[in-house]
């Protein structure tokens, strides 16, 4: 799936402010190497249903597992590891006799000490992931999953390091195994080992996301082929008579989004709303006063389709949606003053950099919040009319874009594929009351 950076600042996936972003609230991960693999799945969404669905598999099949999932891997284990590597270490001596084993204790005690100290983590390491392999040794297990597990096992059956994964934890170690283990480690295993810290960091993304899911109660969206999909639409017309316009059985590669009480994830008390989109209505024009819930709603969309693409759950009861090809979002426009670009020389550029890339034929989400705020009200009416008249006649994407330009809002009704929608606001008592509730019609 296709996602600029603008985007990903746009839906605050990520943001300066770490704890702002949608990655650090869904970042479960108790490794370095596994938040470096998280990192990596929400750089490169999925735009193909098996992959996706070859993901949601696995998350399904971890959520099962947790109960036994293995305890002895943290990230200070594999640190230990990683420092081990990188010490001056010296050379450790070959002999198997004891009084070997004594004069290195004894002349190079901070050395052997660090060799003991080490060894404990490598046995909880290997340990953990021999626990893993077992975990998934089945034949109903994604062939994704099943192919790191099988490369695991095959590293860790590899005589001494089998050995020491097989080692009861509360067993010390004499400071003749101490040296026959540190020096088998020290110089046959470290390419291993760091393959196998590779395996575990993509499974303790996975991991991750699938503890999100148990967290926060996510669900599972169900992602429709193009061939399918008109079946799926027509199912879920009795839930909602938005879908009455969807397109006939049997169509081709028709946008589609229906979800049930979708909410943002980054809100501590967020407001649900139902969203039904699909080929024959595929624009949303929205209106409502500033701080009534339009931007947030838009996010929360974004943000639902971007979670869906990578595989794992979704902040809502119910969702079907299409596999989209791209997201683009123009929310948060600035000027430039070093280059002496306005604000609304960006906010032109951004949509018309947008209009470009989405005439592709492929399927897009497109979202745009407050569109020419940037110049005065005339000229921004007559613009976004033009751009809006634009945008409808791309039948392969979806749009919501938001504005408090309602005036254009009765010359925009000849258009059968556009959808009203507007958030209230009320005055009570000189305050404004905003119920966040999607209604429709125009604000």
């Amino acid at each position: 799936m296709e996602i600029d950076n603008t985007t990903y600042r746009d839906l605050s996936i990520f943001h300066s402010e770490e704890e702002y972003s949608l990655f650090n609230k869904l970042n479960l991960t108790r490794t370095a190497e596994g938040k470096e693999w998280l990192l990596r799945l929400f750089r490169a969404p999925f735009s193909d249903a098996r992959r996706i669905r070859e993901t949601q598999s696995v998350i399904r099949l971890i959520l099962e597992k947790m109960p036994e999932w293995p305890d002895s891997i943290s990230n200070g284990t594999l640190m230990v590891i990683a420092k081990f590597y990188n010490s001056g270490l010296g050379g450790i001596p070959s002999g198997k006799d004891r009084f070997t084993a004594f004069q290195y204790k004894l002349f190079h005690n901070p050395d052997f000490s660090l060799l003991r100290y080490s060894l404990t983590h490598f046995a909880d390491f290997l340990r953990g992931m021999q626990q893993l392999v077992i975990l998934f040794d089945a034949d109903d297990t994604p062939q994704v999953l099943q192919s790191l597990t099988l490369r695991a096992k095959e590293l860790i059956g590899k005589g001494i390091a089998g050995d020491l994964a097989a080692r009861k934890k509360e067993a010390p170690f004499s400071p003749v195994e101490t040296l026959h283990y540190g020096r088998y480690l020290r110089r046959h295993f470290k390419n291993s080992v760091f393959e196998l810290i590779d395996i575990f960091g993509r499974i303790d993304a996975w991991y991750a996301m699938a503890a999100a899911m148990k967290r926060y109660q996510l669900v599972f969206p169900t992602l429709t082929d193009a061939a399918a999909q008109g079946d799926a639409i027509v199912g879920e017309q009795e839930e909602s008579p938005r879908t009455m316009n969807a397109p006939e059985p049997g169509s081709q590669g028709q946008p589609y989004l229906n979800a049930h009480s979708l909410y943002h994830m980054l809100l501590p008390e967020p407001i649900p709303y139902d969203v039904h989109m699909n080929a024959r209505s595929n624009f949303i024009f929205l209106t409502g006063a500033n701080m009534a819930g339009k931007s947030t709603f838009i996010r929360s969309v974004g943000c639902a389709v971007f979670m869906a693409h990578l595989g794992m759950g979704v902040p809502a009861k119910k969702m079907t949606l299409s596999i989209f090809d791209g997201l683009l979002s123009n929310i948060n426009v600035a000027d430039n003053i070093v280059k002496g670009e306005s604000y609304f020389f960006n906010e032109v550029q951004r949509i018309k950099n947008t209009i470009l890339k989405i005439n592709d034929k492929r399927k897009w989400l497109v979202l745009i919040d407050e569109l020419f705020k940037g110049t005065n009200v005339q000229d921004a009416m007559k613009c976004s009319s033009a751009v809006i008249k634009g945008l409808i006649k791309i039948s392969n994407s979806l749009f919501i874009l938001s504005t408090h330009l309602y005036e254009i809002g009765e010359e925009l009704r000849a258009y059968p594929t556009i959808s009203f929608k507007y958030f209230e606001t009320e005055v009570l008592d000189d305050q404004l009351k905003f119920s966040y509730q999607l209604k429709e019609g125009i604000s």
